[in-house]
Parts: C-alpha cells; structure tokens; sequence
C-alpha cells in the first residue's frame, strides 16, 4: 500500500480549501508532500519561498505533512519522491475538464503514477486563489477563506503593487 501522497499546485496563496484538502488526504495517507510548483503559467503573485513558508505556517501542527517546491513536471519530481499518487483537488465541475486532461496526460507520461481527486468540504468548493486576489484588490475582507496571517500578506502585496504601479 501506498504510505505518501503528493499534493502538487501553485499555492498561491494558500486557502482553506488547500488546507481542507490536505486534511482529508491526510485520512488516507500517513504522509503528504506539498509541492510548491516553481514555474507557473499563471504568474505567482508570491515567490516560492513566500509560499512554502505560508503553507508551513498553514500546516503546522498537522503530523506527516512535508512541504517542498519542484520544477519541471510533477510526474517526474515524483518519481524522484518514489511516491506513486498524486493528489487533486476539484472543486466544481469547471475544474473537472482540466483536471481530467492532465490527470490523463501525467497517465500518459507517467502510467506508473495514479491521481486521486478528492473534493474539499462544500463551504470551501467556490474558493479559488485567483478569485480572493481578484477581491483583496478591491479591499474585501478575506477572514472566512483564508488564514489572517495570508490575507495579511497578500493585502501587503497587492498594496505593494498598487504603490509601484504594478497592476
């Protein structure tokens, strides 16, 4: 039986739907590794390390969670784990489709590895990273979808970037 998942994604920030979900994974697997992805299309507000660091603070006091970041392809950062599952999260049915494509091209590159989507407690299935920046920008209050010391942070950054003329 398989004893370590990996929890691959961008983090950025970390919700308690990250949270959530690395909960439930931790009721199947004794030990979950984080994987902070390091390139990104989407452009990472935070550097990895700001992330890393937030997802230790997120988890802490959770036993058997590891938090590390990656490069390149998350099925061979895996490989290099000799972790053999791969975790997902879905949230609604618009994740579905791009979950579903990649989870059958990492299959495709690597058959060896499984993904297994698991979907977060219902209070947290509308919550997306992209979204709680998209409202911290226009001055929202963050407290019920993310943990103060992140709303803090991302409030301080995109404050930051409004000052720079970065936006």
């Amino acid at each position: 039986m398989c004893q370590v998942a990996i929890y691959p994604g961008t983090f950025d920030p970390v919700t308690y739907g990250h949270i959530d979900l690395v909960k439930r994974a931790l009721e199947i697997f004794p030990e979950v590794i984080i994987a902070v992805a390091c390139k990104s299309q989407k452009k990472p507000l935070f550097t990895v390390q700001e992330r890393e660091d937030m997802l230790k603070k997120a988890t802490l006091g959770l036993k058997g969670v590891k938090i590390c970041n990656f490069k390149g392809l998350v099925v061979d950062f895996a490989r290099k784990q000799k972790v053999k599952v791969l975790i997902r999260g879905l949230r609604m049915i618009s994740d579905f489709e791009y979950e579903f494509q990649m989870a059958l091209t990492n299959r495709k590159l690597a058959p060896d590895i499984e993904t297994i989507f698991l979907m977060p407690q219902e209070s947290y299935s509308y919550i997306s990273s992209k979204l709680l920046k998209e409202a911290a920008f226009l001055g929202a209050d963050l407290s019920s979808f993310l943990p103060k010391f992140v709303e803090r942070a991302l409030k301080q950054k995109i404050n930051k970037k409004i000052a720079f003329g970065d936006n």
